[in-house]
């Protein structure tokens, strides 16, 4: 068995959406959120899942819990400052309950366009190599540069990856490396650039197609396209 982090500690400063922070923004009346939180709560490998929140919306998260009969969250911690601030307090949370050895899928809120195969993927992965870390093929090129300005290098495209998420690994292992960082001052977009910094090996899984991180209104309005196309092909058995 394994165990999901799943932080939802922004703000949603970019989103323009008021009050409301981009996780709870809703889709035929159910926030990102929740749709997010479905897949690890129906995977049979997910024991349980702690979730970091903004502290003012913890209960209403707790709300939306019970309404939608999400009974695996065992825990919500307030969130931080940062992504990393709030990974790290979902890990220090996490001490109270989870083994070492134990497997621990970390994953954004506004990231609902996952599955179950790409969680099993991740879990199997972290058993075989030590860690497992979502990335898609990049589709266009990348350029270097130090200034924004010059281009200093064009790497091979067929080279190139985007991080996503799930991002997974042992929890003893996670848990040290944000350690280090907390006592190094040092903080890290997410756990794989984290890695990245002290010289960690990682392992590529392959990323489903379209997933999507909500960040801006534009990505709203494309999940909302992409998720009303997945249903119709459900329906219609396209």
């Amino acid at each position: 068995m394994a165990k999901a982090l799943i932080f939802a500690g922004g703000s949603g400063r970019r989103m323009n959406s008021g009050s409301k922070p981009k996780q709870f923004l809703e889709l035929h009346g159910k926030p990102i959120i929740i749709y997010t939180l479905e897949h690890f709560e129906y995977h049979e490998e997910i024991s349980d899942i702690i979730v970091v929140c903004i502290k003012e919306w913890i209960e209403e998260l707790q709300g939306f819990l019970r309404r939608y009969g999400i009974t695996k969250v065992s825990k919500i911690v307030p969130g931080g400052a940062t992504g990393h601030d709030s990974i790290y307090n979902g890990l220090q949370a996490m001490k109270e309950e989870a083994d070492f050895n134990e497997v621990v899928l970390i994953h954004d809120g506004v990231r609902p366009l996952i599955n179950a195969e790409l969680i099993s993927q991740n879990i199997e992965a972290v058993k075989r190599y030590g860690n497992a870390i979502t990335a898609e093929p990049v589709r266009e090129s990348v350029v270097r540069s130090a200034d924004g300005i010059n281009i200093s290098d064009v790497p091979p495209r067929s080279h190139m990856y985007i991080a996503k998420a799930p991002q997974s690994f042992y929890f003893g292992d996670i848990l040290k490396l944000y350690d280090m960082a907390h006592n190094d001052r040092l903080k890290t977009i997410d756990s794989s650039h984290l890695c990245s910094k002290y010289q960690e090996p990682m392992h590529i899984i392959i990323s489903t197609k379209n997933n999507l991180k909500i960040t801006e209104p534009a990505d709203f309005y494309i999940y909302r396209a992409l998720y009303e196309a997945l249903e119709s092909q459900q329906v219609f058995g396209l």
